[in-house]
């Protein structure tokens, strides 16, 4: 994610080099649809549903969705929370029908059993923007997201570079999800290819903290000679991870003898501080405030019957086709150390 500033410009830059409006992909195909921030959305309510509210990452988005809905004059209902369950979240998105919004902002749980709620909406003739999660099938006008793929590669990378040999750990979300499967076979397959004496040992946690410190607990009694842990979620991994190394003399600051070299996913400003503690070596920062900020102006120019086209947008990103048809936002997600985390862009860094 690049700094308010920095898109400011961009945005600057993009207005004078495309005629296109915003979120369009610029100069590829003459009959590209505007995107969003380009004409009058048609006006109604906007349902939110979070999937989650127990990892500071998605409290931090819950925050950010009705401060954007308001910069982007979208009339967003309160945030329903699903719980982390799928089948709650199918329940949330018929709740939200019913109550007769005009278009739904979605953080899919499973991205197969989402299709359900996604069919129910398409046939009701609501719009939805997915974010965060890519849904298997199904309409959605756009997903909002980073490159998941990337997140597992840079986490891969940097690790390798802390650690030359030896048994590695990575905490993965739920495979049910392609978030999950994603980072980690991104991190899987670099490990293979670019640090092959590395030998990687991996737990199944979705995204639950209390599955991840008991299997992390018991990998570690077979394991102490465990040298990195890449943990595909800060937000709900961090603490337990960093609680369970405490409890077993492991948690050394880096540069000390019997270090763990650690690196996370999100960007919240409990991995910053971790960052500057020593605690962990790096985390890639997740855009939470891009998440709202783009789901909202998505969702307005659906509603207001916009349509996308695959190409770069002028907030630094790329519109992509997935396998699926579905047209996917990639945001950036920078890598963050103790080199840049005092970076004031960085969400993390602007959180009150």
């Amino acid at each position: 994610m690049l700094g308010r500033t920095m898109r400011k410009s961009l945005r600057a830059v993009a207005a004078a080099g495309c005629a296109t409006l915003l979120l369009a992909a610029c100069g590829s195909t003459k009959d590209t649809a505007a995107g969003a921030g380009g004409g009058d959305a048609s006006g109604g309510k906007v349902g939110v549903i979070v999937p989650l509210l127990t990892s500071p990452f998605w409290q931090s988005y819950n925050d950010y969705v009705p401060k954007m809905a308001k910069t982007q004059g979208v009339d967003a209902l309160k945030t329903v929370n699903s719980n982390s369950d799928s089948a709650q979240q199918i329940t949330d998105i018929n709740n939200q029908l019913n109550q007769g919004v005009r278009g739904l902002v979605v953080a899919p749980l499973d991205s197969a059993a989402i299709s359900a709620g996604l069919d129910q909406a398409e046939r009701k003739g609501v719009p939805v923007v997915a974010v965060d999660v890519a849904p298997e099938k199904g309409k959605v006008a756009m997903v909002v997201r980073a490159n998941n793929v990337a997140y597992g590669q840079k986490a891969c990378e940097y690790l390798g570079s802390q650690v030359k040999s030896g048994k590695v750990v990575q905490i993965m979300g739920d495979l049910a999800s392609v978030n999950g499967r994603e980072r980690s076979e991104a991190f899987r397959s670099c490990v293979k290819k670019k640090f092959p004496a590395l030998k990687v040992l991996e737990i199944p946690a979705k995204w639950e903290s209390d599955t991840a410190a008991s299997k992390l607990d018991t990998l570690l009694n077979a394991n102490p000679d465990i040298k990195g842990i890449y943990l595909q979620a800060g937000g709900v991994y961090l603490a337990p991870t960093l609680q369970t190394l405490k409890s077993k003399g492991m948690l050394k600051k880096a540069g000390e003898k019997g270090h763990v070299s650690i690196v996370s996913n999100d960007g919240i400003p409990q991995e910053f501080a971790a960052i500057r503690k020593g605690q962990i070596d790096a985390t890639v920062s997740q855009p939470a405030d891009s998440y709202a900020e783009y789901g909202m102006k998505y969702i307005k120019a659906a509603m207001a019957g916009k349509t996308f086209k695959p190409g770069p947008t002028d907030h630094n990103s790329t519109i992509v086709r997935l396998p699926s048809g579905i047209l996917e936002d990639q945001l950036p997600a920078p890598l963050v150390t103790k080199k840049n985390v005092d970076d004031p862009e960085l969400w993390g860094n602007t959180v009150e």
